[in-house]
């Protein structure tokens, strides 16, 4: 049986069954006796990225992503929008993301090319994004019930 390292990378703010999703898939590609290494993106980049900080700090995501019996190791995404160093560093077999990059430009947000991942013998794997949940998604029912709560005081 081939031992697979499976590797993803991500924001992983306000954790939810979305992430949770993803990483149990991560678990069965990698089996048992396979790693899932999660690459978290550091307070600085995503500041950078998104302009705008996270709710979680990075210590506090990357404490529910070790807690989430499916990950095996969490490290920082260490190039920032060039994912290529934490990949490096990971030496995956596997790279898992969800189908909703399927119609965006992976590759150049990722900053390699396929070339580079037939290279490093890397198969980059779509997996089904969960429908009905983000991050986006709870930040805009806090602010709805927030604003409901406000309106009845």
């Amino acid at each position: 049986m081939t031992r697979h390292v499976v590797y993803t990378g991500g924001t992983f703010d306000l954790f939810h069954y979305g992430h949770v999703n993803l990483l149990k898939t991560c678990r069965r590609l990698a089996g048992q006796s396979g790693k899932v290494i999660v690459s978290l993106n550091t307070d600085e980049f995503i500041y950078e990225y998104k302009k705008q900080n996270p709710v979680c700090s990075y210590e506090e995501r990357k404490a529910c992503l070790e807690a989430c019996k499916y990950v095996d190791f969490v490290i920082p995404n260490i190039g920032g929008a060039d994912s290529k160093p934490s990949i490096e560093e990971a030496r995956p077999t596997i790279i898992v993301i969800g189908t909703d990059w399927a119609k965006r430009d992976y590759y150049s947000q990722m900053q390699f090319t396929q070339e580079w991942l037939d290279d490093k013998g890397i198969v980059l794997a779509y997996v089904p994004y969960t429908l009905g949940v983000s991050t986006s998604s709870i930040k805009q029912r806090l602010q709805n019930a927030f604003e409901i709560e406000n309106k009845i005081i």
